[in-house]
């Protein structure tokens, strides 16, 4: 930690919080609030704001790239495998080689060197391709494989990937239109519902919580409605559908692996945060 004059006091970055130590260097529990605007001391907070700011983008674009299928270009994961931040999202995510097989387990990125990776034979590699893939969960045959071994090297994901609930669309009707597996879920207010689908960093539009997902070269948009009307009526979360990019409905067989288990995905986690109590009640 490096160590910054503030007011008589000294302050400092440790574990992402501002600290404070006196002039004697005796560590206190908070920041003296006499000292709260002193600008070494609204700097270092400022800090740690665009810190998680830029920890979640990380993850968030990370995440894009799994859900979208996107391709990255190697000179991308070596440029930023630098920072901190990315190396703590990127780290020990399943990646792809040049034919597309899984490679292992992501573990270094160094300019010139191209990828260090641990294999499914759990020995240490280096990879080259020009393009890096993510696969999403969903895609992988040996998933579970891959999740016991996983747990054998100790890895922890930052981004959701191996651990990722993942649903498949077996046994269902592929002329129908909707799911209702996750239709009918309380709630005592339309806000409560939104905020919730915000929280899960999924869009409202249209009185629709919306997923878009790339898959094939085709933009599908999983749709879940919540409510557009007034905020403090209680409402229930509708049926889960599909939407191509015209925003025409899909048949549920027109839908791809992707966009279905995270359509699938979406609409069972606004579904748990439903009011169970009222749901208990008699009618």
């Amino acid at each position: 930690m490096g160590w910054v004059a503030a007011g008589g006091y000294e302050v400092a970055l440790d574990g992402g919080k501002v600290v404070c130590r006196n002039a004697a260097g005796r560590r206190l529990k908070s920041v003296p609030g006499k000292i709260a605007d002193d600008p070494a001391v609204v700097g270092l907070r400022q800090l740690v704001e665009w810190l998680e700011r830029h920890e979640r983008e990380c993850l968030d674009t990370v995440e894009r790239w799994m859900v979208r299928s996107l391709p990255v270009p190697l000179a991308v994961i070596e440029g930023v495998w630098a920072d901190e931040a990315w190396r703590a999202v990127l780290r020990d995510l399943v990646v792809t080689g040049a034919d597309g097989e899984v490679a292992g387990f992501l573990r270094d990125a160094e300019p010139g060197r191209g990828l260090g990776l641990v294999d499914l034979d759990g020995d240490t590699v280096r990879i080259s391709p020009g393009l890096v893939r993510v696969p999403h969960p969903v895609l992988l045959e040996d998933l579970e494989d891959l999740r016991e071994f996983a747990v054998e090297l100790g890895v922890e994901q930052r981004a959701q990937q191996l651990f990722r609930e993942v649903w498949t669309r077996s046994g269902r009707d592929a002329g129908a239109s909707s799911v209702d597996d996750f239709a009918g879920g309380a709630f005592k207010q339309q806000r409560f519902l939104h905020g919730r689908a915000a929280q899960l960093g999924y869009r409202v539009r249209g009185g629709y919580a919306v997923c878009p997902v790339l898959e094939h070269g085709l933009l599908v948009e999983a749709r879940v409605w919540v409510g557009d009307y007034d905020g403090y009526l209680d409402t229930e979360t509708g049926p889960l559908t599909w939407s191509d990019a015209s925003g025409g409905t899909l048949s549920l067989g027109r839908v791809g692996p992707v966009a279905w288990s995270e359509g699938m995905r979406m609409a069972a986690a606004l579904y748990a945060g439903r009011d169970i109590e009222e749901e208990e009640r008699p009618a």
